[in-house]
């Protein structure tokens, strides 16, 4: 039978309390571990906490969601032709032309332009390139949407506005990171807790969360576009280095 409004609705905290189990679970003790985890054997339990919130989605589609919807979730997934070409033009550039633009108007006030070491190293090397966008698409934006935006969001839109569940959703998975900064390795490590990147990571998951939340339902609820302008704005921060 299929779950009712309702049902999903009430289904959103058990959710995000499997979404941090499953992932805090690996991150905390390698946090207390002190270690590296990119040069150590800790990679291994960082690389699959970051699955937490796709496998929490995925467990609470086929508990509470009957073969239709399941279907239907995992085609929002792969169906590559959901998304029109001109979506995939706006989901794949509109960071890089945000931080274009940011870049320009720096330099209009004279502040010193970011290094771009790691554009450098991927414009000199195709299969570094390659294997970047692999691994950007699959740690972060596949690991977590579809659990975020593929049943979070959903279940939150049955009982309120689309811009009011982005809102609720987006400080639940600003929080889920937080183990990150204390992570030697990780990218949030090297912002720091509590320092104006920390902050500015804070405040950006806000209209992260509303552009996703507007893209997810622009194109027929697809998962995969979410997991697209995840990686999108993954990878151009990657590449112009969060610092302020």
């Amino acid at each position: 039978m299929r779950t009712s409004f309702k049902e999903r609705t009430k289904a959103f905290p058990t959710f995000v309390l499997l979404a941090y189990t499953l992932t805090w679970l690996f991150w905390i003790p390698t946090a207390f571990s002190g270690k590296d985890f990119k040069t150590t054997p800790w990679l291994i339990p960082v690389f699959l906490g970051g699955f937490g919130p796709s496998v929490a989605g995925i467990i609470m589609v086929y508990r509470r969601e009957d073969r239709t919807n399941q279907r239907d979730f995992w085609k929002r997934v792969v169906n590559v032709r959901s998304i029109t070409a001109g979506w995939y033009l706006f989901i794949l550039l509109v960071f890089p032309l945000i931080a274009a633009l940011a870049l320009g108007f720096s330099r209009l006030v004279g502040d010193p332009l970011s290094e771009f070491s790691m554009l450098s190293r991927l414009a000199s090397s195709p299969l570094m390139l390659i294997g970047t966008v692999l691994l950007g698409i699959v740690t972060g934006p596949l690991s977590e949407e579809l659990g975020w935006r593929g049943f979070a969001l959903d279940a939150l839109k049955t009982r309120w506005s689309p811009l009011a569940a982005s809102l609720i959703l987006a400080p639940v998975w600003w929080a889920w990171h937080i183990p990150l900064f204390f992570i030697r390795g990780s990218t949030q490590f090297e912002w720091g807790f509590g320092t104006p990147s920390f902050w500015l990571f804070t405040i950006g998951i806000i209209p992260l969360s509303v552009l996703l939340t507007w893209v997810y339902n622009q194109n027929d609820r697809s998962i995969l576009a979410a997991i697209l302008l995840h990686f999108s704005y993954n990878f151009t921060l990657g590449l112009i280095p969060l610092s302020v």
